[in-house]
C-alpha cells in the first residue's frame, strides 16, 4: 500500500460530469490497494465569477473579505466531489483548510503555510477513508480565513504530501506532463520523462504555468516526489525530482516565456553608494516584486539603471518610485509595457559554450531587437517585444533540437487509457 496526494485543478473539477471522472479516476487508485488524499482547486472560472460579483459591489475590495469569499469556491468542490465519490461506493470525507491543519501568516492574500497539522486527515487515512481536502488556504494564529496566493492548490497539495510522508504528490491537470515549452504553441513539443527541482524551479519562476514555483520549491526542500499527468487520459506524466536522467546531448531542456513583463527605467540618478539599496527597498516594502535589473555605466555621475515587474504592478511601482524622489533624486522616470520575456532552461548549459549566442542569433534573425538579458548556470533569459514571440519560441525549439515526432496531448473530455 501506497500513500498518494492527488491534486486535481479547476479545469479537471469544471463541471459535474468532469467531476463524475475525477471520482471514478480516485476510486480506481484507492482499489489498488493505495491510500488517496485528494487536493483540489475552485470549479472552472468559479474564483474569477466571485471576483467579478465583488467588484460590481466595490471598487475597494477588503482583502479579509476577498478571502473569506474567494474560499468557498474550493469548499464547494470538496464538498461535490465527496458527493460523487460516495456516490460510486467509496467512503470519503471532505475538509477545509484549516479542518486538514493548514496554518498560515496573517496576510490575507498571499499567506505562507507556517505549520500543517494533519491529524484529521491522518485519522480518516487510518479509518480507511478517501480525503478531500480545498487547496489554496488556510487560517491564522487569531482564527482568520486565509488564502494562498496564486498557485496555493499545487502548494497546499505538496505541503500535504510533506506532513504526511506521502510517497508521491501527483498533481492532475490538462497536460500530460511537463513539456519542452508550451504545447499550446509548439504542437511538436517535447514531453519530459523527468526533470531536476532546480530546472522545473526555473520554468516555473519564468512563466511554465503547469507548475507554480512555490509547490516546486516546497516539493525541493522537502524532497517530495512531484508527478505531472493529465487528468483526461492515463499518460504516463512527468516525475520531478533531484536529479533527472535527461537524454544525451540534450542541452536545453525547456522554453518558458512570460507575455506580461513591463521594463521601467529612471535615468540621471546619482551613482552613490545606497541609491539602488533605497529605491529597491522602498519597492520591497511595498511587495513589488523585481525581476531582471540591468544598470549602464555611470557619466559625469549620474547612473541609468532598468528593471522589469510585471504587467500588472507597473502603476503602483511607479508610484512608489515617484515617493523616493526627494530623498533619490533622478533626472527621469519611463516604463513601457506589453513586452515579453523568453527563456531557454537546462542543466546542461553551464558545460556548453555558445548556448546563449544561439538564442541571440535565433531572436535576431526574427528582426526583433532584445532589450535586456539575465543569465545564471541553468538558464538564459531575453526581454523583447511580443508580437513575434510564437515564432521565436518555434524557432527556438527547432534550434536546440527539441522538436518530436510524436503530437503532444492538451486537455479533452475522453478518457484515453
Amino acid at each position: 500500500m501506497s500513500l498518494f496526494v492527488m491534486k486535481f485543478g479547476g479545469s479537471s473539477v469544471g463541471d459535474t460530469e468532469r467531476m463524475q471522472r475525477v471520482a471514478k479516476r480516485i476510486a480506481e487508485k484507492k482499489e489498488e490497494g493505495h491510500q488517496c488524499v485528494i487536493v483540489v482547486s475552485a470549479m472552472g472560472d468559479t474564483t474569477d465569477d466571485l471576483i467579478d460579483s465583488a467588484k460590481r459591489l466595490s471598487d475597494n475590495l477588503p482583502a479579509r473579505e476577498m478571502d473569506m469569499l474567494m474560499t468557498t469556491g474550493e469548499q464547494i468542490s470538496i464538498s461535490l466531489l465527496s458527493i460523487a465519490i460516495q456516490a460510486i461506493g467509496h467512503e470519503a470525507v471532505s475538509f477545509t483548510g484549516w479542518q486538514a491543519g493548514f496554518e498560515t501568516e496573517a496576510n490575507h492574500g498571499s499567506a505562507r503555510i507556517l505549520n500543517i497539522r494533519p491529524d484529521r486527515v491522518i485519522k480518516a487515512l487510518d479509518a480507511g477513508k478517501i480525503v478531500i481536502v480545498a487547496g489554496f488556504q488556510g487560517m491564522s494564529e487569531d482564527g482568520e480565513i486565509t488564502t494562498l496566493g496564486r498557485g496555493g492548490s499545487d502548494t497546499t497539495a505538496v505541503a500535504l504530501a510533506a506532513a504526511i510522508k506521502a510517497d508521491a504528490c501527483e498533481i492532475y491537470t490538462d497536460v500530460d506532463g511537463i513539456y519542452s515549452t508550451d504545447p499550446r504553441i509548439v504542437k511538436c513539443a517535447r514531453k519530459l520523462p523527468s526533470i531536476s527541482y532546480d530546472e522545473m524551479l526555473e520554468l516555473a519562476n519564468l512563466g511554465a504555468a503547469v507548475l507554480h514555483p512555490r509547490a516546486v520549491e516546497y516539493a525541493k526542500h522537502n524532497s517530495v516526489r512531484l508527478i505531472v499527468r493529465s487528468s483526461f487520459t492515463y499518460n504516463e506524466g512527468t516525475v520531478v525530482e533531484e536529479e533527472s536522467s535527461m537524454e544525451q546531448g540534450v542541452v536545453v531542456s525547456g522554453i518558458a516565456y512570460d507575455k506580461n513583463v513591463a521594463r521601467i527605467s529612471i535615468l540621471g540618478v546619482s551613482d552613490v553608494p545606497g541609491v539602488l539599496a533605497g529605491v529597491f527597498g522602498a519597492l520591497a516594502a511595498e511587495r513589488v516584486d523585481v525581476d531582471i535589473i540591468v544598470q549602464s555605466g555611470s557619466q559625469d555621475g549620474k547612473a541609468d539603471f532598468s528593471f522589469t515587474v510585471n504587467g500588472a504592478e507597473v502603476e503602483r511601482a511607479l508610484n512608489v518610485i515617484e515617493s523616493t524622489r526627494e530623498r533619490l533624486p533622478y533626472r527621469e522616470l519611463t516604463s513601457e509595457t506589453d513586452l515579453v520575456k523568453v527563456s531557454i532552461v537546462g542543466a546542461g548549459m553551464v558545460s556548453h559554450p555558445g548556448v546563449a549566442a544561439e538564442m541571440f542569433r535565433v531572436i535576431s534573425d526574427q528582426g526583433v531587437s532584445i532589450k535586456m538579458v539575465s543569465t545564471s548556470e541553468i538558464k538564459v533569459s531575453c526581454v523583447i517585444e511580443g508580437e513575434k514571440v510564437k515564432d521565436i519560441i518555434g524557432a527556438l525549439h527547432t534550434a536546440y533540437n527539441l522538436d518530436t515526432q510524436e503530437q503532444a496531448f492538451v486537455g479533452g473530455p475522453q478518457d484515453r487509457r
